[in-house]
């Protein structure tokens, strides 16, 4: 399939007459809502938890589900799952909000779910979105009933359960996270939407590029709602042509999503920026490593992608010259993935900006190859006899252990020994930065080494 492809809908023949494709209940609501899954082969996304022979999965296949938490960003399926469950399971489905119901609605729900328990032996899933949101209280509420099987509670939120979940809840319920759906996902739940007549837009005469769909798919950030919003403005807001036509292009969908594409995909441009990215910050301007940075943060990129190379950037080019970079790099790394776009830009500027203007030195990751090249072309030193193990039945008698000094029990907590069995020297610290102390007391230990060994010292070779 060429880049450039059209998709096409094929509509009804009375469909352009304003919409006679979408049931009259639904014809009002938003094309998000529409476009629901109303079982599990039409649920787009989280294969980690529900792909053929999971736990989740199977637990809904066969009736087998107790209380549930889903936790994951927004537009991720946690509303829609929790009704699919309702549906496999035959349940009654009751919807709370953690924003807008208060203790005497839960109350009352918990009621009727008693009575109905009772009385027609049908079970009762109670589905409570924004769960975060309610205080201990109210969350206790739940409890017995939750606890005694009245009711099987779904939660859903944005939060970390275990931090912003009651503990009893939390130890009452199987926990799922929902991950953001993949570009891909999303590209083919556009096209799902596009070719549904009876709940999506296939009722119009829609031909939508395929750099449009995918522009949108990888500008919702992983958000289901928020590409099938954008779709429907898209093409409710779009004039037809003189045939009818809704044509779809890449400008309507920057429009739409309000964001403009930019040219980065995953063949040439997105490694192209990344290395660029990369050698802004080893050749220390801070200037081109932010304008990179920005162009990756606007064009969708996976923050712990970006996190991840300002990790390896601050101990490849920065090394023992400037330890705290890596230290910051790693913070930032955590950063960025609790709190995600768009505040994560913060953190990551920082560390890349840390970096660009940090003493550079590669030492450390000559020291480490070269150290590899060693043992990988068959060089295994065996570990000498006073290194080994000596704390076993048996160690005394081999030997193990015998005449290795406690270096703590010498002056400057140093002994000079041989730690190797053979004269390798792998680590060549600079003069960059903290490392010009750390090669001062390197070449004074070496020495030492040599001498105890009774060789001459490199250093007066």
């Amino acid at each position: 399939m060429s880049r450039d492809e059209l998709f096409s809908t094929a509509p009804e023949p009375q469909a352009a007459q304003g919409g006679a494709g979408v049931e009259h209940g639904q014809r009002h609501q938003p094309l998000a809502a529409r476009m629901r899954p109303r079982d599990l082969s039409e649920f787009v996304g989280q294969p980690h938890i529900l792909g053929p022979g999971q736990l989740l999965r199977r637990a809904i296949e066969a009736d087998r589900i107790q209380s549930l938490i889903f936790y994951g960003p927004p537009g991720t399926g946690k509303t829609s799952l929790a009704q699919i469950i309702a549906r496999q399971t035959r349940s009654k489905f009751e919807r709370l909000s953690g924003v807008e119901s208060n203790v005497a609605d839960m109350r009352r729900v918990l009621a009727l779910a008693a009575n109905r328990l009772e009385n027609k032996g049908q079970s009762t899933i109670l589905f409570i979105d924004e769960i975060h949101r309610f205080n201990k209280a109210q969350q206790d509420v739940l409890l017995p009933d939750v606890e005694g099987g009245v009711v099987r509670l779904i939660g859903a939120t944005t939060h970390n359960p275990f931090f912003f979940v009651n503990s009893p809840l939390v130890s009452r319920s199987q926990i799922f996270e929902l991950r953001p759906l993949a570009e891909a996902e999303l590209y083919a739940l556009l096209q799902r939407a596009l070719a549904d007549a009876e709940r999506g837009l296939g009722y119009l005469k829609v031909q939508a590029d395929e750099t449009a769909l995918r522009h949108l798919a990888k500008l919702s950030d992983g958000d289901a709602r928020k590409a099938l919003n954008a779709l429907e403005i898209a093409a409710l807001t779009t004039a037809p042509d003189p045939a009818g036509v809704i044509h779809l292009d890449l400008n309507v969908a920057e429009q739409s999503i309000q964001k403009k594409a930019i040219v980065y995909d995953d063949e040439d441009a997105h490694y192209d920026t990344i290395s660029a990215f990369i050698k802004s910050m080893r050749g220390s301007d801070p200037d081109a490593t932010l304008y990179w940075l920005a162009k990756m943060i606007h064009a969708g990129e996976d923050p712990r992608f970006i996190a991840r190379r300002i990790v390896i950037q601050a101990a490849e080019d920065v090394g023992l010259a400037d330890p705290m970079a890596l230290v910051l790099a790693n913070a930032a790394f955590q950063a960025a993935e609790f709190i995600g776009w768009p505040e994560a830009r913060i953190p990551l500027a920082e560390a890349a900006i840390y970096i660009a203007t940090a003493t550079k030195s590669n030492s450390t990751v000559m020291a480490i190859d070269a150290a590899m090249k060693d043992v990988e072309s068959g060089r295994t030193l065996a570990v000498p006899e006073h290194l080994r193990d000596g704390s076993y039945r048996g160690a005394k008698l081999l030997g193990h252990g015998e005449g290795y000094q406690y270096a703590h029990d010498h002056p400057g907590h140093f002994v000079a020994q041989d730690y190797l069995g053979a004269d390798r020297r792998y680590y060549e610290p600079t003069d960059q930065g903290v490392e010009k102390k750390i090669k001062e007391r390197v070449e004074k230990w070496r020495a030492q080494f040599a001498k105890a060994e009774g060789r001459t010292p490199k250093s007066e070779l």
